[in-house]
């Protein structure tokens, strides 16, 4: 059957092609629509590579039901998703189906535009949900009902670059690599290249922001929140969480492993290490598939270092139903095949994504072994360490307020202390917006 992936019109009622471009979406050619089939709208974001598993996922799909029309609404930039996302929800026209992470879901489910799917699940011939990594099924429950199906699991990583390593006679990290390995490999890797007294080369780059801090006091025994389950507040000016919090901040004030600021605006994190002049960066697996166009340098994948304990940090995305689509079965058996073995299998194709059906995690269409990252096993093997955020209606408010105070501190614009109480003091309202 012919791909026939458009943007939904019903979704778009008036926008030309010129506004469209500028938007960053654009309706595919051929897009047409069969007089017989249901349609069913699909919201996604991604790179290229991803971009291009979805539209092979359609296709599959609509050789098996080609009285199901599925509409591949794609918007590259995950920022931009967001928006357009709300926007779509705020003006009575979501797409039927899209993709969601489980920080924002329950924002969502409170107001009831999402439809649940426990009922879906479980009277499915094809998913089981003891086929998924289980924290990925528990990361889509609210208020004791499943709201998104997970396509996807993935734990924070450090990306290293191996030739800058090895030039520096730095071993490459290892599992179980601590602390202090990190920050000594860090001094090493950064480097004055042109001895205009300015770091040229960095050892480290890491995101200022609750979402990368949060597995680094999680490593010391302790938590960004009051209650993991019921949550009340920011603890991150618990005297406790403070040092850790220091640790995170110093490794630009202090350590000066990481950017500054003029550094970062100069060159972002993501730009350095693709020229070769950042030595680690801590990522997801959503960088996989840019990484693999490196051809300038070989680089590898290692588990975070390790504090007083083990931890991670989860990320996920899953496939949510919106409550307002006309045919929720039809979208059903559309969510049903994509996170099928099949489904999952073509967009791991892509590189993008860890899958969440541990059967395809564990086969060669995520393995890959001919591609980099040679260790990408690191990623199933620090699923069993992860940890997720809180799940609550107000999360993103949070994570985005205080990740403001953090990046302050990280670049010295203020105490650790001072980020911290007023990081404490500006999220407040948003742990209390009820479910």
């Amino acid at each position: 059957m012919t791909l026939k992936p458009c943007f939904p019109p019903r979704l778009v009622p008036v926008l030309s092609i010129g506004l469209l471009a500028v938007l960053g979406i654009l309706p595919l050619a051929g897009c047409s629509r069969a007089p017989d089939a249901t349609p069913i709208s699909f919201a996604v974001f991604g790179d290229p590579a991803e971009f291009a598993a979805y539209q092979e996922l359609v296709a599959r799909f609509e050789q098996r039901r080609p009285d199901i029309d599925i509409q591949l609404q794609h918007i590259p930039s995950q920022s931009d998703y967001r928006k357009r996302l709300a926007a779509s929800f705020s003006g009575g026209e979501p797409p039927d189906v899209f993709l969601l992470n489980y920080r924002r879901f329950a924002t969502y489910a409170a107001d009831g535009s999402l439809a649940p799917l426990d009922e879906f699940l479980d009277g499915s011939r094809i998913l089981r949900r003891e086929a998924y990594f289980p924290i990925t099924m528990a990361a889509f429950t609210w208020e004791g009902q499943l709201w998104c199906i997970p396509q996807n699991v993935s734990s924070l990583v450090v990306y290293y670059n191996k030739d800058l390593f090895t030039a520096a006679g730095v071993p490459f990290p290892e599992e179980g690599w601590s602390r202090e390995d990190f920050v000594d490999a860090a001094r090493k890797l950064t480097l004055d290249l042109d001895g205009d007294g300015r770091s040229d080369q960095f050892g480290a780059g890491i995101e200022p922001n609750l979402f990368r801090l949060a597995p680094f006091v999680w490593q010391d025994g302790l938590d960004i929140v009051d209650d993991p389950l019921r949550p009340s507040r920011l603890v991150l000016d618990d005297p406790r969480v403070l040092e850790t919090f220091r640790w995170f901040a110093d490794l630009q004030r202090v350590e000066r492993v990481a950017p500054d600021a003029v550094a970062e605006a100069a060159e972002p994190l993501e730009n350095r290490w693709l020229n070769g002049r950042l030595a680690m960066l801590f990522n997801s697996r959503r960088g996989v598939p840019t990484y693999r166009t490196i051809d300038r340098f070989s680089w590898d994948v290692a588990p975070l270092p390790v504090g007083r304990q083990a931890a991670g940090i989860l990320h996920a995305d899953g496939y949510c139903l919106a409550s307002a689509a006309d045919n929720k079965e039809a979208a059903w058996t559309f969510i049903e095949f994509a996170n099928s073995f099949e489904g999952q299998t073509i967009v791991a194709a892509s590189g993008r994504t860890v899958p969440s059906l541990i059967a395809v995690a564990e086969s060669e269409a995520f393995l890959t072994p001919d591609l980099p990252p040679a260790q990408a096993r690191v990623f199933i093997e620090t699923i069993p360490l992860l940890r997720a955020v809180p799940v609550i209606r107000g999360w993103t408010a949070v994570e985005d307020l205080a990740s403001k105070e953090i990046e302050r501190a990280f670049y010295g614009l203020a105490s650790v202390e001072e980020a911290a109480a007023d990081a404490g003091s500006f999220t407040a309202p948003y742990f209390s917006t009820g479910p």
